[in-house]
């Protein structure tokens, strides 16, 4: 029989065991990617399903109306999980102890607006994040850049947070990656968790280079080369490229608006295999911090490799062969990233 003190004991360590809530931060967050989003995080899908959440809402004085339309709608989803929605227009607020922060918001680009205007009105942005996460997140924070262009705005971000390590940045390039590999799963007649190790290289731009030469596709049971799996070398060097290349404008062009559902789930991979870890033998794509010893690619830029991840700590798989057309299509993408790190770096001082 259980006595007073024993069922008072049980019901203690219970309540201790349960995890501290972490602080994830959303910015944009009155936006289409993020209303797909922020279920995802509430409900466990991305930190764990023990994982008690308070989620941060930052977003510009306008948005705050909408803003809270989305704290109500968290609120009556009756997540467990869920223990505090803070909106918010404030840095101070937003930033404050956080152990993630996805960026989402950022400014796009208008009609008539050429790339380098829009690169001065994000450095503006994510200089003030960056500074914002150095003066209130915690050291450990772990930073995911979706706002465009995505890896420089990350590297901007991570030069004006000097106390946190480059290692914890990062910019979505699995929206890529699950593009890549869904176009592969098609084309071979299976299910898209039977393509692995497709690499996304370089920047989030059409100049990106999605490289299936290593991936592997299982085709009933038996996992065999993409190249020899698809038997199209003329589609995988041609019409795949472009059409993963190009896939966010075509999803413009068809629904008027650009990708939400499918970023969101991109942002929810890229996320939950930071926390969590790759599986072996698998690799994904990222955009991490390029610290010129990995495929020749220059140093200081923020660049999507195939990465592993364990303990919430990233390492880029090195040692792939590279042909002489990847190497092609690497180097560029990887020049158009040195032109929009310079440019954006002489505003960054300015």
């Amino acid at each position: 029989m259980l006595t007073l003190l024993s069922v008072m004991y049980i019901v203690v360590r219970a309540a201790s065991s349960e995890a501290d809530p972490i602080r994830v931060l959303v910015t944009g967050a009155a936006g289409q990617i993020a209303y797909s989003l922020l279920y995802s995080i509430a409900k466990g899908d991305v930190f764990g399903k023990d994982q008690p959440i308070i989620l941060v809402l930052l977003d510009i004085p306008p948005m705050l109306p909408v803003l809270d339309g989305v704290v109500m709608e968290l609120q009556d989803c009756a997540l467990p999980l869920l223990r505090e929605v803070i909106p918010t227009d404030k840095v101070e607020v937003g930033f404050k102890d956080l152990d993630a922060a996805i960026l989402v918001g950022s400014m796009p680009r208008k009609e008539g607006m050429e790339r380098k205007d829009l690169l001065k009105a994000n450095v503006a942005i994510f200089k003030t994040q960056g500074a914002a996460l150095e003066k209130y997140a915690k050291k450990t924070v772990r930073v995911l850049v979706v706002g465009n262009p995505a890896n420089t705005n990350c590297l901007i971000a991570s030069k004006s947070a000097p106390s946190i390590p480059k290692e914890n940045f990062s910019c979505l390039t699995r929206l890529d990656h699950n593009r890549a590999r869904s176009q592969v799963a098609m084309r071979c007649g299976v299910p898209a968790d039977a393509v692995k190790n497709v690499i996304i290289w370089g920047n989030h731009s059409s100049t990106q280079y999605p490289d299936v030469h290593h991936a592997m596709v299982n085709v009933h049971g038996k996992e065999v080369k993409a190249y020899d799996a698809v038997k199209d070398d003329s589609w995988l060097k041609g019409d795949f490229i472009s059409t993963v290349q190009l896939r966010g404008a075509a999803v413009i062009k068809a629904r008027k608006l650009s990708s939400a559902m499918s970023a969101a789930k991109a942002i929810s991979d890229h996320m939950r295999d930071w926390w969590f870890g790759t599986l072996d033998g698998e690799f994904m794509s990222m955009g991490v911090y390029a610290g010129g010893n990995s495929y020749g690619i220059p140093e200081d830029l923020i660049y999507s490799f195939p990465v592993h991840i364990k303990n919430k700590s990233w390492n880029i798989h090195d040692g792939l062969p590279v042909n002489d057309f990847s190497r092609a299509k690497m180097d560029a993408t990887a020049a158009e990233l040195v032109e929009e790190r310079d440019t954006a770096l002489s505003f960054l001082s300015q």
